[in-house]
């Protein structure tokens, strides 16, 4: 079942779902940064900021494949095949 955040995400715009990425990305940068030097007060924002960069990211690839012709997907899924047969 998707998580509240997750159903918010599907309703944002490509565009402000990159910039959320970004800005994501660099205060996680930060918090790693601040916590290696100093500490910070609660580590376990690192975990929650972590998580939110993997939702944003993984929304971004549902609508990379949402906009794959039949043919790519076809593609895909032979290559996806092959490397389970190893």
């Amino acid at each position: 079942m998707a998580s509240n955040k997750t159903l918010e995400l599907r309703d944002v715009s490509d565009a402000d779902l990159q910039d959320q990425l970004n800005e994501t990305t660099a205060s996680f940068e930060k918090m790693k940064f601040d916590h290696t030097v100093n500490g910070i007060e609660n580590p376990l924002q690192l975990r929650s900021v972590r998580r939110d960069i993997a939702r944003i990211k993984t929304e971004v690839r549902r609508r990379e494949l949402a906009q794959l012709s039949q043919e790519d997907l076809g593609k895909r899924d032979d290559i996806r095949r092959r490397r389970r047969k190893k």
